[in-house]
């Protein structure tokens, strides 16, 4: 149960917005800033959603105003570029208030994109294209600042590269952060189903590597026969695209073959289903509740 007068779904930001008592030895305060001056973080990778958390966030602002401030910094123009608080600014002006508590601080752009995607990551769920343009973002800033090495080097010894350091960072693998990032290679209406979980990671990475026109007729194909791929036939598509000899008509071929996933099959969003569940409950844990309701549904119908 939420605890009254909390502003919904945002954790812990101690490592963020410091402490009071740091804030006071920099000389940092909460200000109040108009809402109207401030604006996104250039090429914002996170989506400010109207869902239900929206709403709830909405409801706890109107009431109790924002508790946790944002963070902004001078644009050189008179106004501000938010770094964390996109959600809080919306439901700010969605509530009807005209300002909202900040903290204004000096910062150039890598320590800014990386404060950004930081304070971002901390989200309870976050989509794969959300996750693959944060990471590729965090990395590129991280290199800008001369302490990581290039992507693609396969070098060891004392220097760290990007991807390494930024799956020390999140506690994953240095091939899964660089996977995410490949997912950057897909086409809008490619990376927007994997979004939708109508086409899985592994095989939507391995697609990833293929030309954007060949993926344009990978997505026409996709959509005729009505099929997502396997990972089987992904790397096929790749494999084909890397030996020059992926055309439409190849890729046609491959999707007509046996359907394994049909891009028919009901999928509910996880931030849907949760209002139903305790806080704890996991994905397979619902999916198994669910099954179970339906059985018994069945029987008494």
């Amino acid at each position: 149960m939420t605890r009254k007068g909390s502003n919904i779904s945002l954790k812990s930001y101690d490592d963020i917005f410091t402490t009071e008592e740091k804030r006071q030895e920099t000389g940092e305060h909460i200000v109040m800033v108009p809402v109207k001056q401030i604006h996104e973080f250039k090429n914002h990778p996170f989506k400010v959603l109207d869902d239900e958390d929206m709403k709830k966030t909405i409801d706890s602002i109107r009431e109790y105003g924002v508790l946790v401030p944002v963070i902004i910094r001078p644009d050189g123009n008179g106004e501000y570029e938010m770094i964390s608080g996109h959600r809080r600014r919306y439901a700010s002006i969605m509530a009807g208030k005209q300002e909202v508590p900040a903290i204004i601080r000096e910062m150039d752009d890598d320590t800014a994109t990386i404060l950004m995607v930081d304070s971002n990551l901390q989200r309870e769920y976050i989509l794969p294209s959300e996750r693959a343009k944060a990471y590729k973002m965090k990395m590129e800033a991280l290199k800008h600042q001369g302490k990581r090495t290039d992507l693609t080097s396969c070098q060891v010894g004392t220097r760290l590269r990007a991807d390494e350091e930024l799956a020390k960072q999140t506690g994953e693998s240095a091939r899964t952060v660089q996977r995410f990032v490949r997912l950057n290679s897909l086409i809008p209406e490619l990376l927007e189903l994997v979004d939708e979980r109508k086409i899985v990671f592994n095989p939507a990475v391995e697609i990833s590597y293929m030309k954007p026109e060949e993926q344009k007729d990978f997505y026409e194909a996709m959509e005729i026969a009505q099929t997502t791929p396997s990972l089987s036939q992904a790397q096929r598509l790749k494999k084909s695209s890397q030996e020059g000899t992926c055309t439409a008509e190849f890729i046609e071929r491959i999707m007509e073959e046996e359907k394994k996933n049909p891009l028919n099959r009901v999928v509910f969003d996880s931030s849907i289903l949760k209002k139903y569940f305790p806080q704890q409950t996991t994905a397979r844990e619902m999916e198994m509740q669910i099954l179970q309701l339906l059985e018994q549904w069945s029987k008494k119908a």
